[in-house]
C-alpha cells in the first residue's frame, strides 16, 4: 500500500488549498485515515482523521472550524479542505493509514505513511 500526498503549495494568509492523498495498493474503504503536519522546528502533530465510517471525524482545536476531512472510496482518495489559513499552518502535511476502526488522533495508531506535501502559507 502506498500513500501520495499532493495539493500543498505557497498561499497567502486567509486563502485556502485543497490537499489530496491517493492510496494505491488496497481500498482505501478499509483504512481510517488522518493528516499530520510538521512545522519548522516542532514535532509533528495531529490535524485531522477521518474514521471508516465518514461521520465519524476528529480534529485539532487548531483547526476546527477551518478544515474539513472528507473521503472519495470511488476514487480511493482523502482530502483535507483547508480554509482561512494561517501562517502559523505552515507545514509539511502527511496523510496516514490505519486498519483500526476508531479514529484516533495519536500516529502511533497510524502505519502506513505518506511522503508529506509543503504547505506555506505568507503573513
Amino acid at each position: 500500500v502506498q500513500l501520495q500526498a499532493s495539493g500543498g503549495g505557497l498561499v497567502q494568509a486567509g486563502g485556502s488549498l485543497r490537499l489530496s492523498c491517493q492510496v494505491s495498493g488496497r481500498s482505501v474503504r478499509v483504512y481510517t485515515m488522518a493528516w499530520f503536519r510538521r512545522a519548522p522546528g516542532k514535532d509533528r502533530e495531529f490535524v485531522s482523521v477521518i474514521g471508516k465510517d465518514p461521520d465519524r471525524t476528529n480534529y485539532a482545536d487548531s483547526v476546527k472550524g477551518r478544515f474539513t476531512i472528507s473521503r472519495d472510496n470511488a476514487k480511493n482518495t482523502v482530502y483535507l479542505q483547508m480554509n482561512s489559513l494561517k501562517p502559523e499552518d505552515t507545514a509539511v502535511y502527511y496523510c496516514a493509514a490505519s486498519t483500526i476502526y476508531d479514529p484516533f488522533p495519536n500516529e502511533r495508531f497510524y502505519n502506513i505513511w505518506g511522503q508529506g506535501t509543503l504547505v506555506t502559507v505568507s503573513s
